[in-house]
């Protein structure tokens, strides 16, 4: 066989073929969103049954940018919820991020805001086993669901408010006079 026989043409063609998947993989895994983490505390948390928490803790995975419309309201954000034995960051493993949240993806990171609670119980939330055990208030679904509800109302009056800090310039002024 000759160096330019069709057989090696046809090797060298498929080997192209193979290192040019590879590449794009390499890349598509590359593109995966930045998450960013954080903790919002809901103070004196009152529970379906009747018991008061005083600092209920929810923590929450994010990413991609809130994007807003003229009156400062974030239009992009999905809030996704975990089930009852889970977390949010369940959602970051491959088979659901490699598939939800790249680019041209359902949930494209890069055109949503993408926001991933732990539920009260679980990750990194408040839950019986920080410390309270049997003297955790008891909770159910709907406790849940206000804890969320509260996180979101929260989580948007701040991102509200960092927005207009930047946008008004005594602010802007006040925070570089801090540094």
């Amino acid at each position: 066989m000759t160096s330019n026989s069709p057989w090696n043409r046809c090797l060298a063609l498929f080997l192209l073929l193979i290192l040019t998947n590879c590449l794009a993989q390499e890349k598509q895994v590359s593109a995966k969103p930045t998450p960013t983490e954080g903790d919002y505390i809901a103070h004196n948390f009152h529970f379906q049954s009747g018991e008061t928490l005083p600092e209920l803790r929810l923590h929450y995975t994010t990413f991609g940018k809130p994007q807003k419309d003229a009156a400062g309201k974030v239009t992009n954000a999905v809030l996704i919820l975990h089930g009852t034995g889970g977390t949010g960051h369940q959602f970051l493993a491959p088979q659901f991020a490699d598939i939800l949240f790249g680019p041209g993806q359902l949930l494209d990171a890069t055109r949503y805001f993408i926001i991933l609670p732990d539920n009260i119980g679980h990750g990194k939330s408040s839950k019986p086993s920080d410390g309270l055990r049997a003297h955790f208030p008891q909770y159910d679904y709907d406790d849940m669901v206000a804890a969320q509800h509260e996180l979101r109302r929260e989580l948007f009056a701040q991102l509200r408010s960092f927005a207009e800090a930047r946008s008004n310039p005594r602010v802007r002024h006040v925070r570089e006079l801090r540094r």
